[in-house]
């Protein structure tokens, strides 16, 4: 028998009645949560609400899991959805699971339930409890770490798409006797979720960047100076470059951004951070060519090295170029780095051998000194 109801900060969770089918079908009906729940029924119904709350529900505790309505506990309205499913008694082993209606989204309703759910699960026996999410749910990433769950790995292929094509899912963990604060983040938020300076725009790229990073990159400019470019560069090329800087992003390996028009929101280039264990940090940009020679480069080295060096507390930020390209040691210099020598044979290319690049570097004081 499950405990119900679960009290937590500021939410309720308690088992589903008849009562709450038309706010499951308005739930699950949502495009964002159809999104990242692909075994959902589309479209899903009245009929499809009423099954799962008189079948599925009561199914899920009887095999050992448990199927909650997250309500407000002032009104009793119902706010979202949690459970556990996929227990193994033999490893003491759950999987936890929640949705959050659109209305009750970024209030911490999520965080409540998932540490309410957590502490029950854990006082019940239950070990080991496993988080799933989308390497592109960044919402719900966020969620799990404030939750106390930590971040593990990727579980590729983990999840079958309605098309057919599988997705990898990131695994945050919970260990009973966990202390019960946020794990740690290696890169915060942004402020506003972006770093701008009125003219040029910096985001993380989403899936709808694909074409414009395909179409960029077919540039012999940038596989020029890019030798990591593959050539010919293909779509699956642009959605394995989004893809990875997701991963990175939640690892805090690498920081990488769409320089977009402020303006327009078109893209203009790329630039990134790869982050160091000695708080050093190297960045790297392109730039399409009808972007060139507008100071979008400039701009946007400025709006990270401010980023890295005074938000991240980098100690050294660091670019090297080759000396051929000029435009980027111009780039470099004109946001303030210090050029320092030349790196003999560094770089391996495929068909131009190993290559000299020009090392330049900013330091924290140098912008204070500015």
């Amino acid at each position: 028998m499950i405990l119900d109801p679960i009290d937590g900060d500021g939410v309720r969770l308690r088992r589903w009645r008849p009562a709450d089918v038309d706010d499951l079908v308005a739930g699950y009906s949502d495009p964002q949560t159809r999104r990242f729940m692909s075994a959902l029924p589309v479209p899903f119904t009245r009929r499809h609400g009423e099954w799962y709350v008189n079948e599925a529900a009561p199914a899920i505790i009887a095999e050992g899991g448990a199927a909650y309505a997250i309500t407000d506990p002032v009104t009793g309205q119902v706010v979202g959805g949690a459970g556990l499913e996929r227990v193994v008694p033999p490893r003491q082993q759950a999987e936890l699971g929640y949705w959050v209606a659109p209305g009750a989204r970024r209030r911490g309703v999520a965080t409540a339930a998932v540490r309410a759910l957590s502490g029950y699960a854990h006082q019940t026996g239950i070990t080991r409890l496993e988080l799933l999410t989308h390497g592109e749910n960044a919402a719900s990433q966020r969620v799990a770490m404030a939750a106390g769950f930590a971040r593990e790995g990727i579980r590729r292929g983990a999840v079958a798409n309605r098309d057919g094509s599988r997705d990898d899912l990131l695994v945050f963990a919970r260990l009973a006797g966990d202390p019960l604060v946020p794990a740690l983040r290696l890169l915060p938020d942004l402020p506003g979720g972006e770093l701008s300076d009125g003219v040029v725009t910096l985001r993380l790229w989403t899936d709808r960047d694909v074409e414009a990073i395909y179409a960029a990159c077919q540039d012999e400019e940038i596989s020029k100076w890019l030798p990591m470019v593959p050539v010919p560069y293909r779509r699956s090329d642009a959605r394995e470059y989004v893809k990875a800087t997701r991963y990175a992003w939640r690892d805090g390996t690498n920081a990488t951004f769409a320089i977009t028009d402020a303006a327009t929101g078109a893209v203009l280039g790329s630039i990134g951070t790869r982050f160091h264990e000695d708080a050093r940090a190297t960045v790297g940009y392109w730039v399409v060519a009808e972007a060139r020679g507008r100071g979008a480069a400039t701009r946007a080295l400025r709006l990270v090295a401010a980023w890295t060096l005074g938000e991240l507390g980098i100690e050294r930020l660091q670019l090297m170029a080759e000396p051929e390209n000029e435009a980027s040691c111009t780039v470099a210099e004109r946001a303030g780095f210090r050029r320092e020598g030349v790196l003999r044979s560094y770089l391996p290319t495929p068909k131009r051998g190993r290559r000299d690049l020009v090392m330049f570097s900013l330091l924290p004081q140098d912008q204070r000194s500015r």
